[in-house]
């Protein structure tokens, strides 16, 4: 943010970014609505050929009226996707999480309101019309949108917008997948570059928000329904036996994982290389993705990897699908389905298509198992649920939060401790394959890195008595005698004094001789007032607002005066001891 907008920005009180944050959360909550309504009726226009906002994406959708044309839906939607994001919102493209990070990061926080109607309507035209990719990439994209415009109509500084943005993030996924504890993961996880109270609050509050406005129109329950609660005596082992079990699970999640990041990649590489009409490239890709669409409803009786794939991953969990050999099918042909969706320009997330990755690929694992010892009573869906965890947490880098989701998406808290053992291994693995995940290798192959992990500093929380440099003259500045040059600073605190013009305190000046009337540095201007017991935070922020080169301090309760002054801090005293914090 340019310094003259880091000026003019003003500062809410946590009161203020409290009810800012309800703002979005009610938004965001409104705009997943819409967005899910949208799907509906693309979705029943492309397939069904009809206008309905009807649809429930855990139902598999009965065989289109329109046989074999029912190819032509993904290519008539993606062409329209492509002509909306080249011509209003670039950024819309892909899969959302990483344009948003990027803000955070580097763009201050800023995202153009033009992305939030572009996004919505693109990601609702690819989901509906059979590209496979998910809905949380275009959610989280508007609510962040809508964080971004409400912090910059209210002139926030540029730490609160970004958490303004983050809470719109949180939002949309809380509101979108009715799971209020991971999207507050997600939040803390991928987009808060600072995990403090004043960050974690706004969040809070906007993802709870955002859950009762979106429980208003989608109900309580959890997104899927699964197995146990049809039958309550279902076996699921947690004996310290099945420990290797569950490690053996993360170690295949974390490689399918990283195939899914490379090959992601590698199929938008390609179509970035094929020096054609991008229209003749986009139709050709969602000619491929329309053709597998057809041939799975001729053989197999459903579209499977269409959307969200929220019908297939009902069955699964269901039990409704089990062949191994089938399963992982599915697993190598969403996967491919995804990249060549995403390759060819259509808009929507990677999260969905990571749940069907995982579920497929777990309950294979899980059903091979079953068949291979049948008297130790394996079930695929509890390593479909642990599959599930384990490929979200490893692909996306947020383990806290696929293990929460999951949770929450299913209602089912007996997985829990081995989606845990599984997750933690998973990360591990991709990690040792590959460093990025799949938010972050966007933003890498552009050459903004996003940092690994958070840490909470210290040196906010220091006191400015503790960093301040002492004060040891008053000076008139029409007396003072300029040293030549800039000294170096040397060893240990610099002297300083204070210049004063008549009754007015000018700024403050290094000692450079043995007197303060000897010889004096560049005097530091503009300068001013803050009390010995202040915390580090608030000077910088005072700083930063006002422009200022350096603080004079005065003990607590004294009148701010040029015979009171006992210290001052300069920003490289600032600097210093952020590098002493962080390496400490």
């Amino acid at each position: 943010m340019p310094e003259s907008e880091t000026q003019d920005a003003r500062q809410f009180t946590l009161v203020g970014m409290s009810l800012v944050s309800i703002m979005i959360g009610v938004v965001t909550g409104i705009g997943a609505i819409v967005l899910r309504y949208l799907m509906a009726l693309f979705h029943n226009l492309f397939f069904l050929g009809h206008l309905s906002f009807h649809y429930d994406a855990n139902v598999p959708t009965p065989p289109s009226p329109f046989g074999p044309a029912i190819i032509l839906a993904p290519v008539i939607g993606g062409l329209i996707v492509l002509y909306l994001v080249r011509s209003y919102a670039p950024e819309a493209k892909g899969h959302g999480v990483p344009e948003v990070m990027d803000a955070i990061y580097y763009r201050g926080g800023q995202i153009r309101p033009a992305v939030v109607v572009v996004k919505s309507i693109a990601s609702a035209l690819s989901i509906g019309s059979g590209a496979s990719v998910g809905r949380e990439g275009p959610i989280i994209q508007i609510g962040s949108g809508i964080g971004s415009v409400l912090g910059k109509a209210f002139h926030l500084r540029r730490w609160q917008v970004i958490t303004l943005v983050a809470s719109g993030a949180g939002a949309g996924i809380a509101a979108t997948f009715n799971t209020p504890l991971g999207a507050v993961l997600f939040a803390v996880e991928l987009m808060l570059p600072e995990f403090s109270p004043r960050t974690l609050m706004p969040v809070v509050l906007a993802t709870g928000t955002a859950t009762y406005v979106g429980r208003f129109a989608f109900g309580v329950e959890p997104a899927f329904l699964i197995a146990s609660f049809a039958e309550p005596d279902l076996f699921v082992p947690l004996d310290a036996d099945m420990l290797p079990l569950y490690v053996l699970t993360g170690v295949l999640c974390g490689v399918a994982s990283a195939l899914f990041v490379r090959t992601l990649y590698g199929t938008e590489d390609l179509f970035d290389r094929i020096q054609i009409n991008p229209y003749l490239k986009t139709a050709i890709g969602m000619t491929g993705i329309g053709v597998l669409l057809y041939v799975l409803m001729l053989t197999t009786g459903q579209y499977h990897t269409g959307g969200v794939g929220y019908g297939t991953i009902q069955q699964i969990l269901t039990s409704r699908i089990t062949a191994p050999v089938f399963l992982l099918l599915l697993f190598v042909l969403k996967l491919l389905a995804t990249s060549v969706s995403l390759g060819a320009g259509a808009s929507g997330g990677v999260f969905s298509p990571s749940l069907f990755l995982g579920a497929s690929l777990g309950a294979a694992f899980g059903t091979s198992l079953d068949l291979l010892f049948p008297s130790l009573g394996f079930h695929p869906v509890t390593f479909a649920l642990i599959g599930m965890a384990g490929i979200v947490g490893s692909s996306t880098g947020a383990a806290l939060t696929s293990i929460m989701m999951i949770f929450e998406m299913t209602g089912d808290y007996t997985t829990t401790l081995p989606a845990i053992i599984a997750v933690v291994v998973a990360v591990g693995v991709r990690r040792s394959l590959m460093t990025d995940n799949i938010y972050t290798m966007k933003l890498t192959r552009r050459g903004h890195h996003i940092p690994r992990e958070s840490r909470q500093h210290m040196f906010p929380l220091r006191k400015v008595g503790d960093v301040m440099e002492p004060v040891v003259a008053v000076v008139e500045e029409a007396a003072m005698r300029p040293a030549e040059g800039v000294h170096p600073r040397g060893e240990g605190k610099r002297d300083f004094a204070v210049v004063m013009n008549g009754r007015h305190i000018v700024g403050a000046v290094v000692v450079e001789g043995e007197t303060p009337d000897h010889a004096m540095g560049p005097v530091l201007k503009p300068v001013g007032i803050v009390r010995e017991d202040a915390f580090l935070r608030e000077v910088i922020s005072h700083m930063s607002d006002r422009g200022q080169r350096a603080l004079l301090v005065v003990p607590k309760g004294a009148t701010p005066r040029a015979e009171n002054v006992t210290g001052v801090v300069t920003r490289i005293a600032i600097a210093d001891c952020v590098l002493q914090d962080y390496h400490s």
